[in-house]
Parts: C-alpha cells; sequence; structure tokens
C-alpha cells in the first residue's frame, strides 16, 4: 500500500512559488553594479568602481517604482532589493574607500570604512523595521544610497580633475566616510522627496530649470552630482539646527 509523503505538498507548493521577473531584474542589475565597483575597486580602477555605484543607484531607484507601475510589489522584492542595497552602498563603497585612500592610515582606515559599512547595515535594519510607522515625508538619518554617493562622488571627482595627489585627501577621505557611516544612523530627518509627484501641474519655468539642470548635469557629471549629494547631507544638519534655534510658541 503507497503511503502519502507528508513532504511532497509542501514541495508542490515551493515549486509553484515564483517572483516578479521585471522589477527583481533592476535590482539584480543594481547588485552587478555593486558587485562590479567591487571588483574594480580591487583591481585599482577607482573611476570605474565610482561610476558603476551610482549606476546602482539609479538602477535602485527605478526598481521600486516599476514595481508599483506594474502592480508586482512583493515581500520578496522587498528583502532582495535590502540585501542588494547592503552590497551596493555598503559593502562596495567601504571597500573602494578603503582601497583608495584609507588603507594608508592604518588600523584607523579600516576602523573607519568598517563604521560606514555597519552604518549601512544598521540604516537598514531600521528602515526594514519602520515602512508603515514613519513619515513618509522624511528619512531618519541619510539614506544609504545617498551615503555612498557621498564617498564614490569624492573617489570620482578627484580622478576626474587630478586630485590623487593632494597630502590631505586620505584625511578628506576619511572624514567623508565617516561623516557618511555616522549619518546613517542619527536621528536627523532628511527629505525623502516623496511628494514630488510628475503628474501635477507646475508652473512652467520649473520645465527651463530642469533643462538647466540636465545641462549642469550632461557638462560636469561629477562635480554637479557630488555637489548636489553634499547639499542633501549638510541640509538635514541645517534644517535640525534651524528647529532648535526657532523660538518655543507660547502656551495657549
Amino acid at each position: 500500500m503507497q503511503t502519502l509523503d507528508p513532504i511532497r505538498p509542501e514541495r508542490r507548493t515551493l515549486r509553484r512559488q515564483g517572483v516578479y521577473l521585471l522589477p527583481n531584474l533592476f535590482t539584480l542589475a543594481a547588485l552587478f553594479a555593486g558587485f562590479y565597483a567591487i571588483v574594480q575597486g580591487m583591481n585599482k580602477n577607482f573611476e570605474y568602481a565610482a561610476v558603476a555605484i551610482f549606476i546602482a543607484m539609479i538602477l535602485d531607484g527605478m526598481d521600486g517604482r516599476v514595481a508599483r507601475l506594474t502592480h508586482s510589489q512583493s515581500a520578496f522584492g522587498a528583502e532582495f532589493d535590502s540585501l542588494s542595497d547592503m552590497v551596493s552602498f555598503g559593502v562596495a563603497p567601504a571597500l573602494v574607500a578603503y582601497e583608495w585612500m584609507l588603507n594608508g592610515l592604518g588600523k584607523l582606515g579600516w576602523m573607519v570604512a568598517f563604521i560606514y559599512c555597519a552604518g549601512a547595515a544598521l540604516r537598514l535594519a531600521r528602515f526594514n523595521t519602520m515602512i508603515g510607522i514613519a513619515d513618509k515625508r522624511w528619512f531618519i538619518g541619510i539614506p544609504s544610497p545617498a551615503a555612498a554617493a557621498l564617498v564614490a562622488g569624492l573617489v570620482w571627482i578627484c580622478h576626474e580633475y587630478r586630485y590623487n595627489d593632494l597630502d590631505i585627501l586620505p584625511w578628506v577621505a576619511l572624514g567623508f566616510t565617516a561623516f557618511a557611516g555616522v549619518s546613517m544612523v542619527t536621528n536627523v530627518r532628511f527629505w525623502s522627496f516623496k511628494e514630488l509627484h510628475l503628474r501635477r501641474k507646475v508652473p512652467f519655468v520649473t520645465l527651463l530649470l530642469v533643462v538647466l539642470g540636465i545641462l549642469l548635469l550632461v557638462s560636469k557629471p561629477p562635480l554637479v552630482l557630488f555637489g548636489f549629494f553634499v547639499c542633501y547631507a549638510l541640509s538635514g544638519y541645517l534644517m535640525a539646527l534651524a528647529r532648535k534655534l526657532r523660538p518655543a510658541r507660547p502656551a495657549a
């Protein structure tokens, strides 16, 4: 007499489970860009590594939008995206910064690189636990892609404008890496840009400003991108300082 295997129904269920292909392809491409940045950093091709991190950032911003547009959000996609972010915006920038300038600072260099890597892991873990709770208008702590842009942008701009021979550069890289790592785990609020709705009508001058921004980006990509993310990183602290200096409202 043939008996039923209690494991077989579970196996049939697992076989039937699938994943949404389109959004996860973007996440996989972002993961590959982060892996490519690590490989190029180990091979001392730091400019390629920095550009790969920015490409990973673009792909990371697209996978969620594609999932929402195609109604293909899933728990698997959220977890896969988080793991991809850890590689592309946690491990890759820390390793590139260490191989680029921090390895000449001895223990202090790899300790700061680890601070950045640990900050990215903690930032992503906190973000995952606050989904549906936190105010969508703000990020608590700077997002890991923006923190990675600070490190990768510094590498890119120094190679673009031949600043690699400056004696003070290792300490500048140390400061940027530490600042980016600590900023990810602070309680400072940063604007999330989720209030921008592209379907709404805007003044005509907005289109002209967009054209100007595109021209600046095309003419000086590393300078414009690095300057933008530096301003974004400082904006959270400036807003926090302004809130503290603002006089308290009298009680009714």
